[in-house]
């Protein structure tokens, strides 16, 4: 893992572990949100690829369609069909394409759908113009009214692949940032953190037991002060005691003591 063995560089304080603290729950609860949206958005993303597939064999189906019809329309109409075709059409186009957002786990995904602009269904045989209804008419015009509905059903389907694409594409990028995300946040940064919220631990731990040897200390030199001092005072006291006798005799303790250190000792004095 990248983040073992790493940690913070702090000050080990209750306050610092707190802080850390606090900052691994945060971190562990991003990564179970980003871990559900990756989630989410893998299971999108599956589900986009099918209608991918869906639509590529759609698109082959209506293309080829569209080719066949476009064949028969110049069979049974003859070339000046496209004159009659290119002449009938003014103005704007009929068939559009409107761009709306799909907000997947916080992802926004374009969806793009065709439309007529006059209310139609994309795909049918009515037109914007009356002229268009009736170019081909004198000869082959139901092919070339066929020929119409098939592009505009391969223009649908090509709208809609469009919008599947752009999707897949979006929520490629989306899942591999999530994923380096959560990858990040678990391999790298709840790693270090736990090993600095063991550091500090340790360092709280043996701290605490400095302390804890050293009142022990504290006490130890006390007791032995005090033990020193009673020692001082019942010694103390037995030589007050002492003295008190031998002024009951008449001989003071520093007398005796001088004549004891004396050389010339008095063996009438001295028992």
């Amino acid at each position: 893992m990248a983040g073992q063995g790493q940690r913070l560089n702090v000050v080990p304080t209750v306050t610092t572990l707190g802080v850390v603290k606090a900052r691994l729950a945060g971190a562990t609860r991003g990564h179970a949100l980003l871990k559900k949206k990756s989630d989410a958005l893998t299971v999108q993303f599956r589900a986009i690829l099918k209608r991918i597939v869906s639509a590529k064999d759609a698109m082959g189906d209506a293309m080829r369609a569209a080719s066949l019809s476009l064949a028969e329309a110049l069979y049974a109409a003859g070339a000046p069909v496209r004159h009659a075709v290119q002449q009938s059409v003014s103005g704007p186009a009929a068939l559009r394409v409107r761009a709306h957002q799909d907000n997947i786990a916080g992802v926004r995904l374009p969806r793009f759908e065709s439309y007529l602009s006059d209310g139609g269904a994309a795909g049918g045989a009515s037109s914007s113009s009356p002229v268009a209804s009736l170019a081909g008419l004198a000869g082959g015009g139901q092919q070339v009214a066929a020929c119409r509905a098939a592009h505009a059903r391969a223009l649908e389907v090509l709208v809609e692949l469009a919008s599947l694409q752009t999707s897949f594409l979006t929520l490629d990028v989306a899942i591999k940032t999530t994923n380096r995300r959560v990858n990040a946040l678990e391999n790298v940064v709840k790693p270090r953190l736990e090993n600095t919220i063991t550091y500090i631990r340790g360092e709280l731990d043996e701290h605490e037991r400095e302390e804890f040897f050293r009142l022990k200390k504290i006490q130890a030199n006390k007791r032995r002060a005090l033990e020193q001092q009673k020692e001082a005072a019942a010694h103390y006291a037995e030589e007050k005691a002492a003295g008190e006798v031998m002024l009951k005799r008449g001989v003071s303790m520093d007398t005796a003591a001088s004549m004891l250190d004396n050389g010339d000792r008095d063996e009438d004095i001295i028992f």
